[in-house]
């Protein structure tokens, strides 16, 4: 029998993931909000179907049918995880064992001013967001146990990768270097959660949660001063943080300080990651770019 993945949310994260599998043989189907994402989906040989938080998939049966594992990207808003809330019922009747990852965020450990967290330490998240996430990833769990599923939970770091990552955000002129005093952050290379949930995939643990970050949490505006350092450009001035404007949105990150351990998608699920800290990350991004601009002629 042919193994079908059906992505909820075709994101950064998930589009690595279902094409990895794709290329292996397996039938992919994802959801998109738009009817013109749903014709590029279709295009790379995914079945499509429209979903978002205040439209349900029309015909979920046969978004379902043949369905052997599920992957959840959306994130939950006002009404919860979107997917639970539409369709619960409806993933509740697939067959018993049936493989379910949802990618959650480490924001769900909340603050822990500087400290370790590992998937055994107390949920206290800070904000909104947290909540959230630590109200759709019980839900899940729960939908699990009560119907034989294989829950899984992916709590993801600040994702970095192709076209999203400190050297672009240096290019467009974005850059800021914001000073907390002992502020970190974890991340995760976009190509290592793919991987990761690769390797969950061919290892199920039902019920278990996984720290998905690299070795190194480290203060943003080292990881801007090196994106400066490969471009060749100097670094933006250092600006502080009780007195530098932000958005609430941006501010509310830093809200979260703490460096999560990723013991255990190494010892468990045999995770060699490909970027182990944000150098090794920039470096091949930067690589790629000048690569490119070689192809297109743009390289001095």
């Amino acid at each position: 029998m042919t193994n079908k993945l059906f992505c909820f949310g075709m994101g950064f994260s998930a589009r690595l993931v279902a094409d990895a599998l794709h290329e292996d043989g397996w039938k992919i189907a994802g959801t998109t909000r738009s009817p013109d994402k749903a014709a590029l989906l279709r295009s790379r040989g995914i079945e499509p179907f429209i979903f978002g938080d205040d439209q349900p998939i029309e015909d979920i049966r046969a978004a379902l049918k043949g369905v052997t594992h599920v992957l959840v990207s959306a994130p939950p808003g006002g009404m919860g995880d979107p997917v639970i809330h539409h369709h619960g019922s409806d993933l509740a009747i697939l067959p018993h064992g049936t493989w379910i990852g949802y990618l959650s965020t480490t924001g769900v450990y909340g603050d822990r001013d500087g400290g370790e967290v590992t998937e055994d330490d107390e949920l206290l998240p800070s904000g909104k967001r947290g909540r959230r996430r630590v109200a759709a990833e019980k839900a899940w769990f729960d939908l699990g146990r009560r119907h034989g599923l294989c829950v899984q939970s992916f709590r993801l770091a600040g994702i970095y990768g192709p076209g999203r990552n400190a050297l672009e955000t240096v290019k467009s002129g974005r850059a800021r270097r914001i000073v907390k005093p002992g502020q970190v952050f974890s991340r995760i290379h976009v190509h290592d959660i793919a991987q990761t949930v690769l390797a969950s995939i061919k290892q199920p643990n039902c019920g278990a949660a996984y720290n998905v970050c690299d070795d190194d949490a480290a203060p943003p505006q080292d990881v801007i001063a090196h994106a400066c350092g490969l471009l060749g450009v100097d670094p933006p001035a250092e600006q502080d943080f009780a007195s530098a404007t932000l958005s609430p949105m941006a501010a509310s990150f830093y809200e979260d300080n703490k460096r999560v351990v990723n013991t255990r998608i190494k010892q468990e699920l045999g995770v060699k990651l490909r970027y182990p800290d944000y150098q090794a990350g920039l470096l091949a991004l930067y690589d790629q770019l000048l690569a490119k601009n070689t192809a297109n002629g743009d390289a001095d």
